[in-house]
């Protein structure tokens, strides 16, 4: 008369057991998932040029992989005035004085339809870092991408500005086969920068990682307008 009793016992022991799993599984997944990497805020790669695992997917303007938060990290160098800017003269101003407190004098401006781009050199003249100038109220703040996650204040490099280009122009030749690096390769501390054209103008801009190789797209420009150098 017992076995019956102590038949049920087995079974709602296991049952119990067997819930208790499921419960434990379930808030296990929850924490991996709310603490996953796949939900912080962290650079994505994707389309990949020949033999370079690491290029970030320009296309969707996505981040790449980046080398830590930045020498001058993510700031506004310069509040807006509210004052349109409407050319080269009036960004290299803005820019000028956004830069004279660190010893940074404006090279190359560069008009898009978005917005102003603007190199910054140092006392020796080599490119520092790299600007946007806001058209619609003046405001300078740091470009972001490379000159955010890339610039390590270091000039080390295992990628010379040779080898820069040609990565550069086989990522073109995969995802952008209409445009193609110009001559001029500028490094800056952790990466270099190079403008892109096609049909022999000028239309955008590229960076490649100086340690990693990895490729990244600008593509908050807009459309190029003109440029400026100095």
């Amino acid at each position: 008369m017992s076995t019956p009793r102590r038949t049920s016992s087995r079974r709602l022991a296991w049952l119990v057991l067997v819930a208790a799993s499921v419960l434990l599984l379930g808030s296990l997944a929850v924490v991996l998932v709310a603490s996953g990497t796949t939900l912080v805020a962290t650079p994505t790669a994707g389309t990949s040029g020949p033999g370079y695992p690491n290029t970030s997917n320009g296309r969707r303007g996505m981040p790449g992989p980046g080398m830590g938060g930045g020498m001058m990290g993510r700031q506004v160098w310069l509040a807006g005035d509210g004052s349109p800017v409407q050319g080269i003269a009036q960004a290299r101003a803005r820019a000028t004085l956004a830069g004279s407190g660190r010893g940074l004098r404006p090279g190359e401006v560069m008009q898009f339809t978005g917005n102003f781009y603007v190199e910054l050199k140092d006392a020796a003249g080599r490119p520092a870092t790299e600007l946007l100038v806001n058209p619609t109220d003046g405001s300078v703040s740091t470009e972001q991408g490379p000159a955010m996650m890339w610039n390590s204040g270091s000039r080390d490099a295992t990628v010379s500005p040779d080898q820069a280009r040609v990565m550069a122009d086989d990522w073109l030749r995969v995802n952008l086969p209409a445009q193609a690096t110009v001559t001029d390769v500028k490094g800056f501390p952790g990466y270099y920068t190079i403008d892109t054209e096609s049909g022999g103008n000028i239309v955008g801009m590229l960076s490649v990682n100086a340690l990693t190789g990895a490729v990244w797209y600008h593509t908050w420009h807009g459309n190029f307008v003109t440029e400026e150098d100095a």
